[in-house]
């Protein structure tokens, strides 16, 4: 299946999670549950209002999928791309999927996912070209920050998360995100 028909495929599923893994299956997965959304929401939040207080990039939510150099096509909870980026995508082109990859992305582990799953998900974001990505285990209370080159660093039990490259100066506090509902 081509990027345009599977780009079909979903506008004739709109109401289903769909995404393409690299080597071209489909899969459907559920929506989030209430806490997840929550979650999701908070940490969509929050960069949200740093990207628009610092102006370099723009925040995108999870509903927003990427084409990857690999063949896949996934949506994270929240990405951050650079607006120089954006620059040479038509404005058509924008209203499907870009065939790139945020600099900066975060994932969080919902009830359905399997953590091996999710960690390697998150692999394939670096190896794709993301220049950070933040995986929140939230339940745990464990954040694993991934970056090109490097080997995974796991947090416990952090009041908040710095970041560094793309993101510099963005802070993420995790107090709610802890804490759920």
């Amino acid at each position: 299946m081509d990027d345009d028909e599977y780009f079909q495929l979903l506008a004739c599923n709109p109401d289903l999670n769909i995404e393409r893994e690299a080597n071209g299956e489909i899969v459907i997965m559920p929506p989030a549950g209430f806490e997840t959304g929550y979650r999701n929401n908070e940490v969509c939040r929050q960069v949200g209002n740093w990207a628009r207080r610092d102006g370099r990039g723009i925040a995108l939510d999870c509903n927003t999928e990427y084409l990857l150099q690999n063949g896949a096509a996934l949506a994270p909870d929240a990405s951050w791309v650079l607006k120089s980026r954006l620059a040479s995508f038509t404005k058509e082109q924008k209203r499907r999927f870009l065939p790139l990859c945020p600099d900066f992305i975060v994932e969080l582990v919902s009830p359905t996912d399997r953590l091996p799953r999710v960690k390697s998900r998150m692999l394939e974001w670096i190896d794709n070209g993301a220049q950070l990505g933040w995986l929140i285990d939230a339940d745990r209370r464990t954040v694993y920050i991934y970056r090109p080159g490097r080997a995974p660093e796991e947090l416990v039990d952090i009041e908040w998360i710095d970041s560094e490259g793309p993101v510099e100066g963005f802070r993420l506090e995790l107090h709610d995100i802890w804490e759920g509902l």
